[in-house]
């Protein structure tokens, strides 16, 4: 699984309240991704993504863009080695 990875990130602009949470799960599903998403109480959204990497790639560029009603100002992001830690991609609160 060399080319498995885990990408984690926090998306700021207006990412809350325009579906952003729930464009993200339909995109991990998409690209057979697992991990989460939340909400945050500083307005931004949090998310922790596994998979291949080429798929998180185009996840990534999905999440720079979001749902039409969003307007993604900056993403931080952090790479990592694949865990296999979930099972699903999931919404948290």
């Amino acid at each position: 699984m060399s080319d498995y990875a885990r990408l984690s990130g926090f998306v700021s602009g207006v990412v809350q309240g325009v579906g952003f949470r729930f464009f993200v799960q339909r995109r991990a599903a998409m690209y057979g991704l697992t991990g989460w998403v939340r909400n945050l109480p500083d307005d931004r959204v949090e998310f922790v993504a596994e998979g291949p990497r080429s798929m998180l790639e185009q996840f990534l560029k999905d999440i720079r863009v979001g749902p039409p009603a969003a307007h993604v100002s900056d993403v931080k992001l952090t790479w990592d080695k694949y865990s296999a830690e979930f099972k699903e991609f999931r919404i948290r609160l």
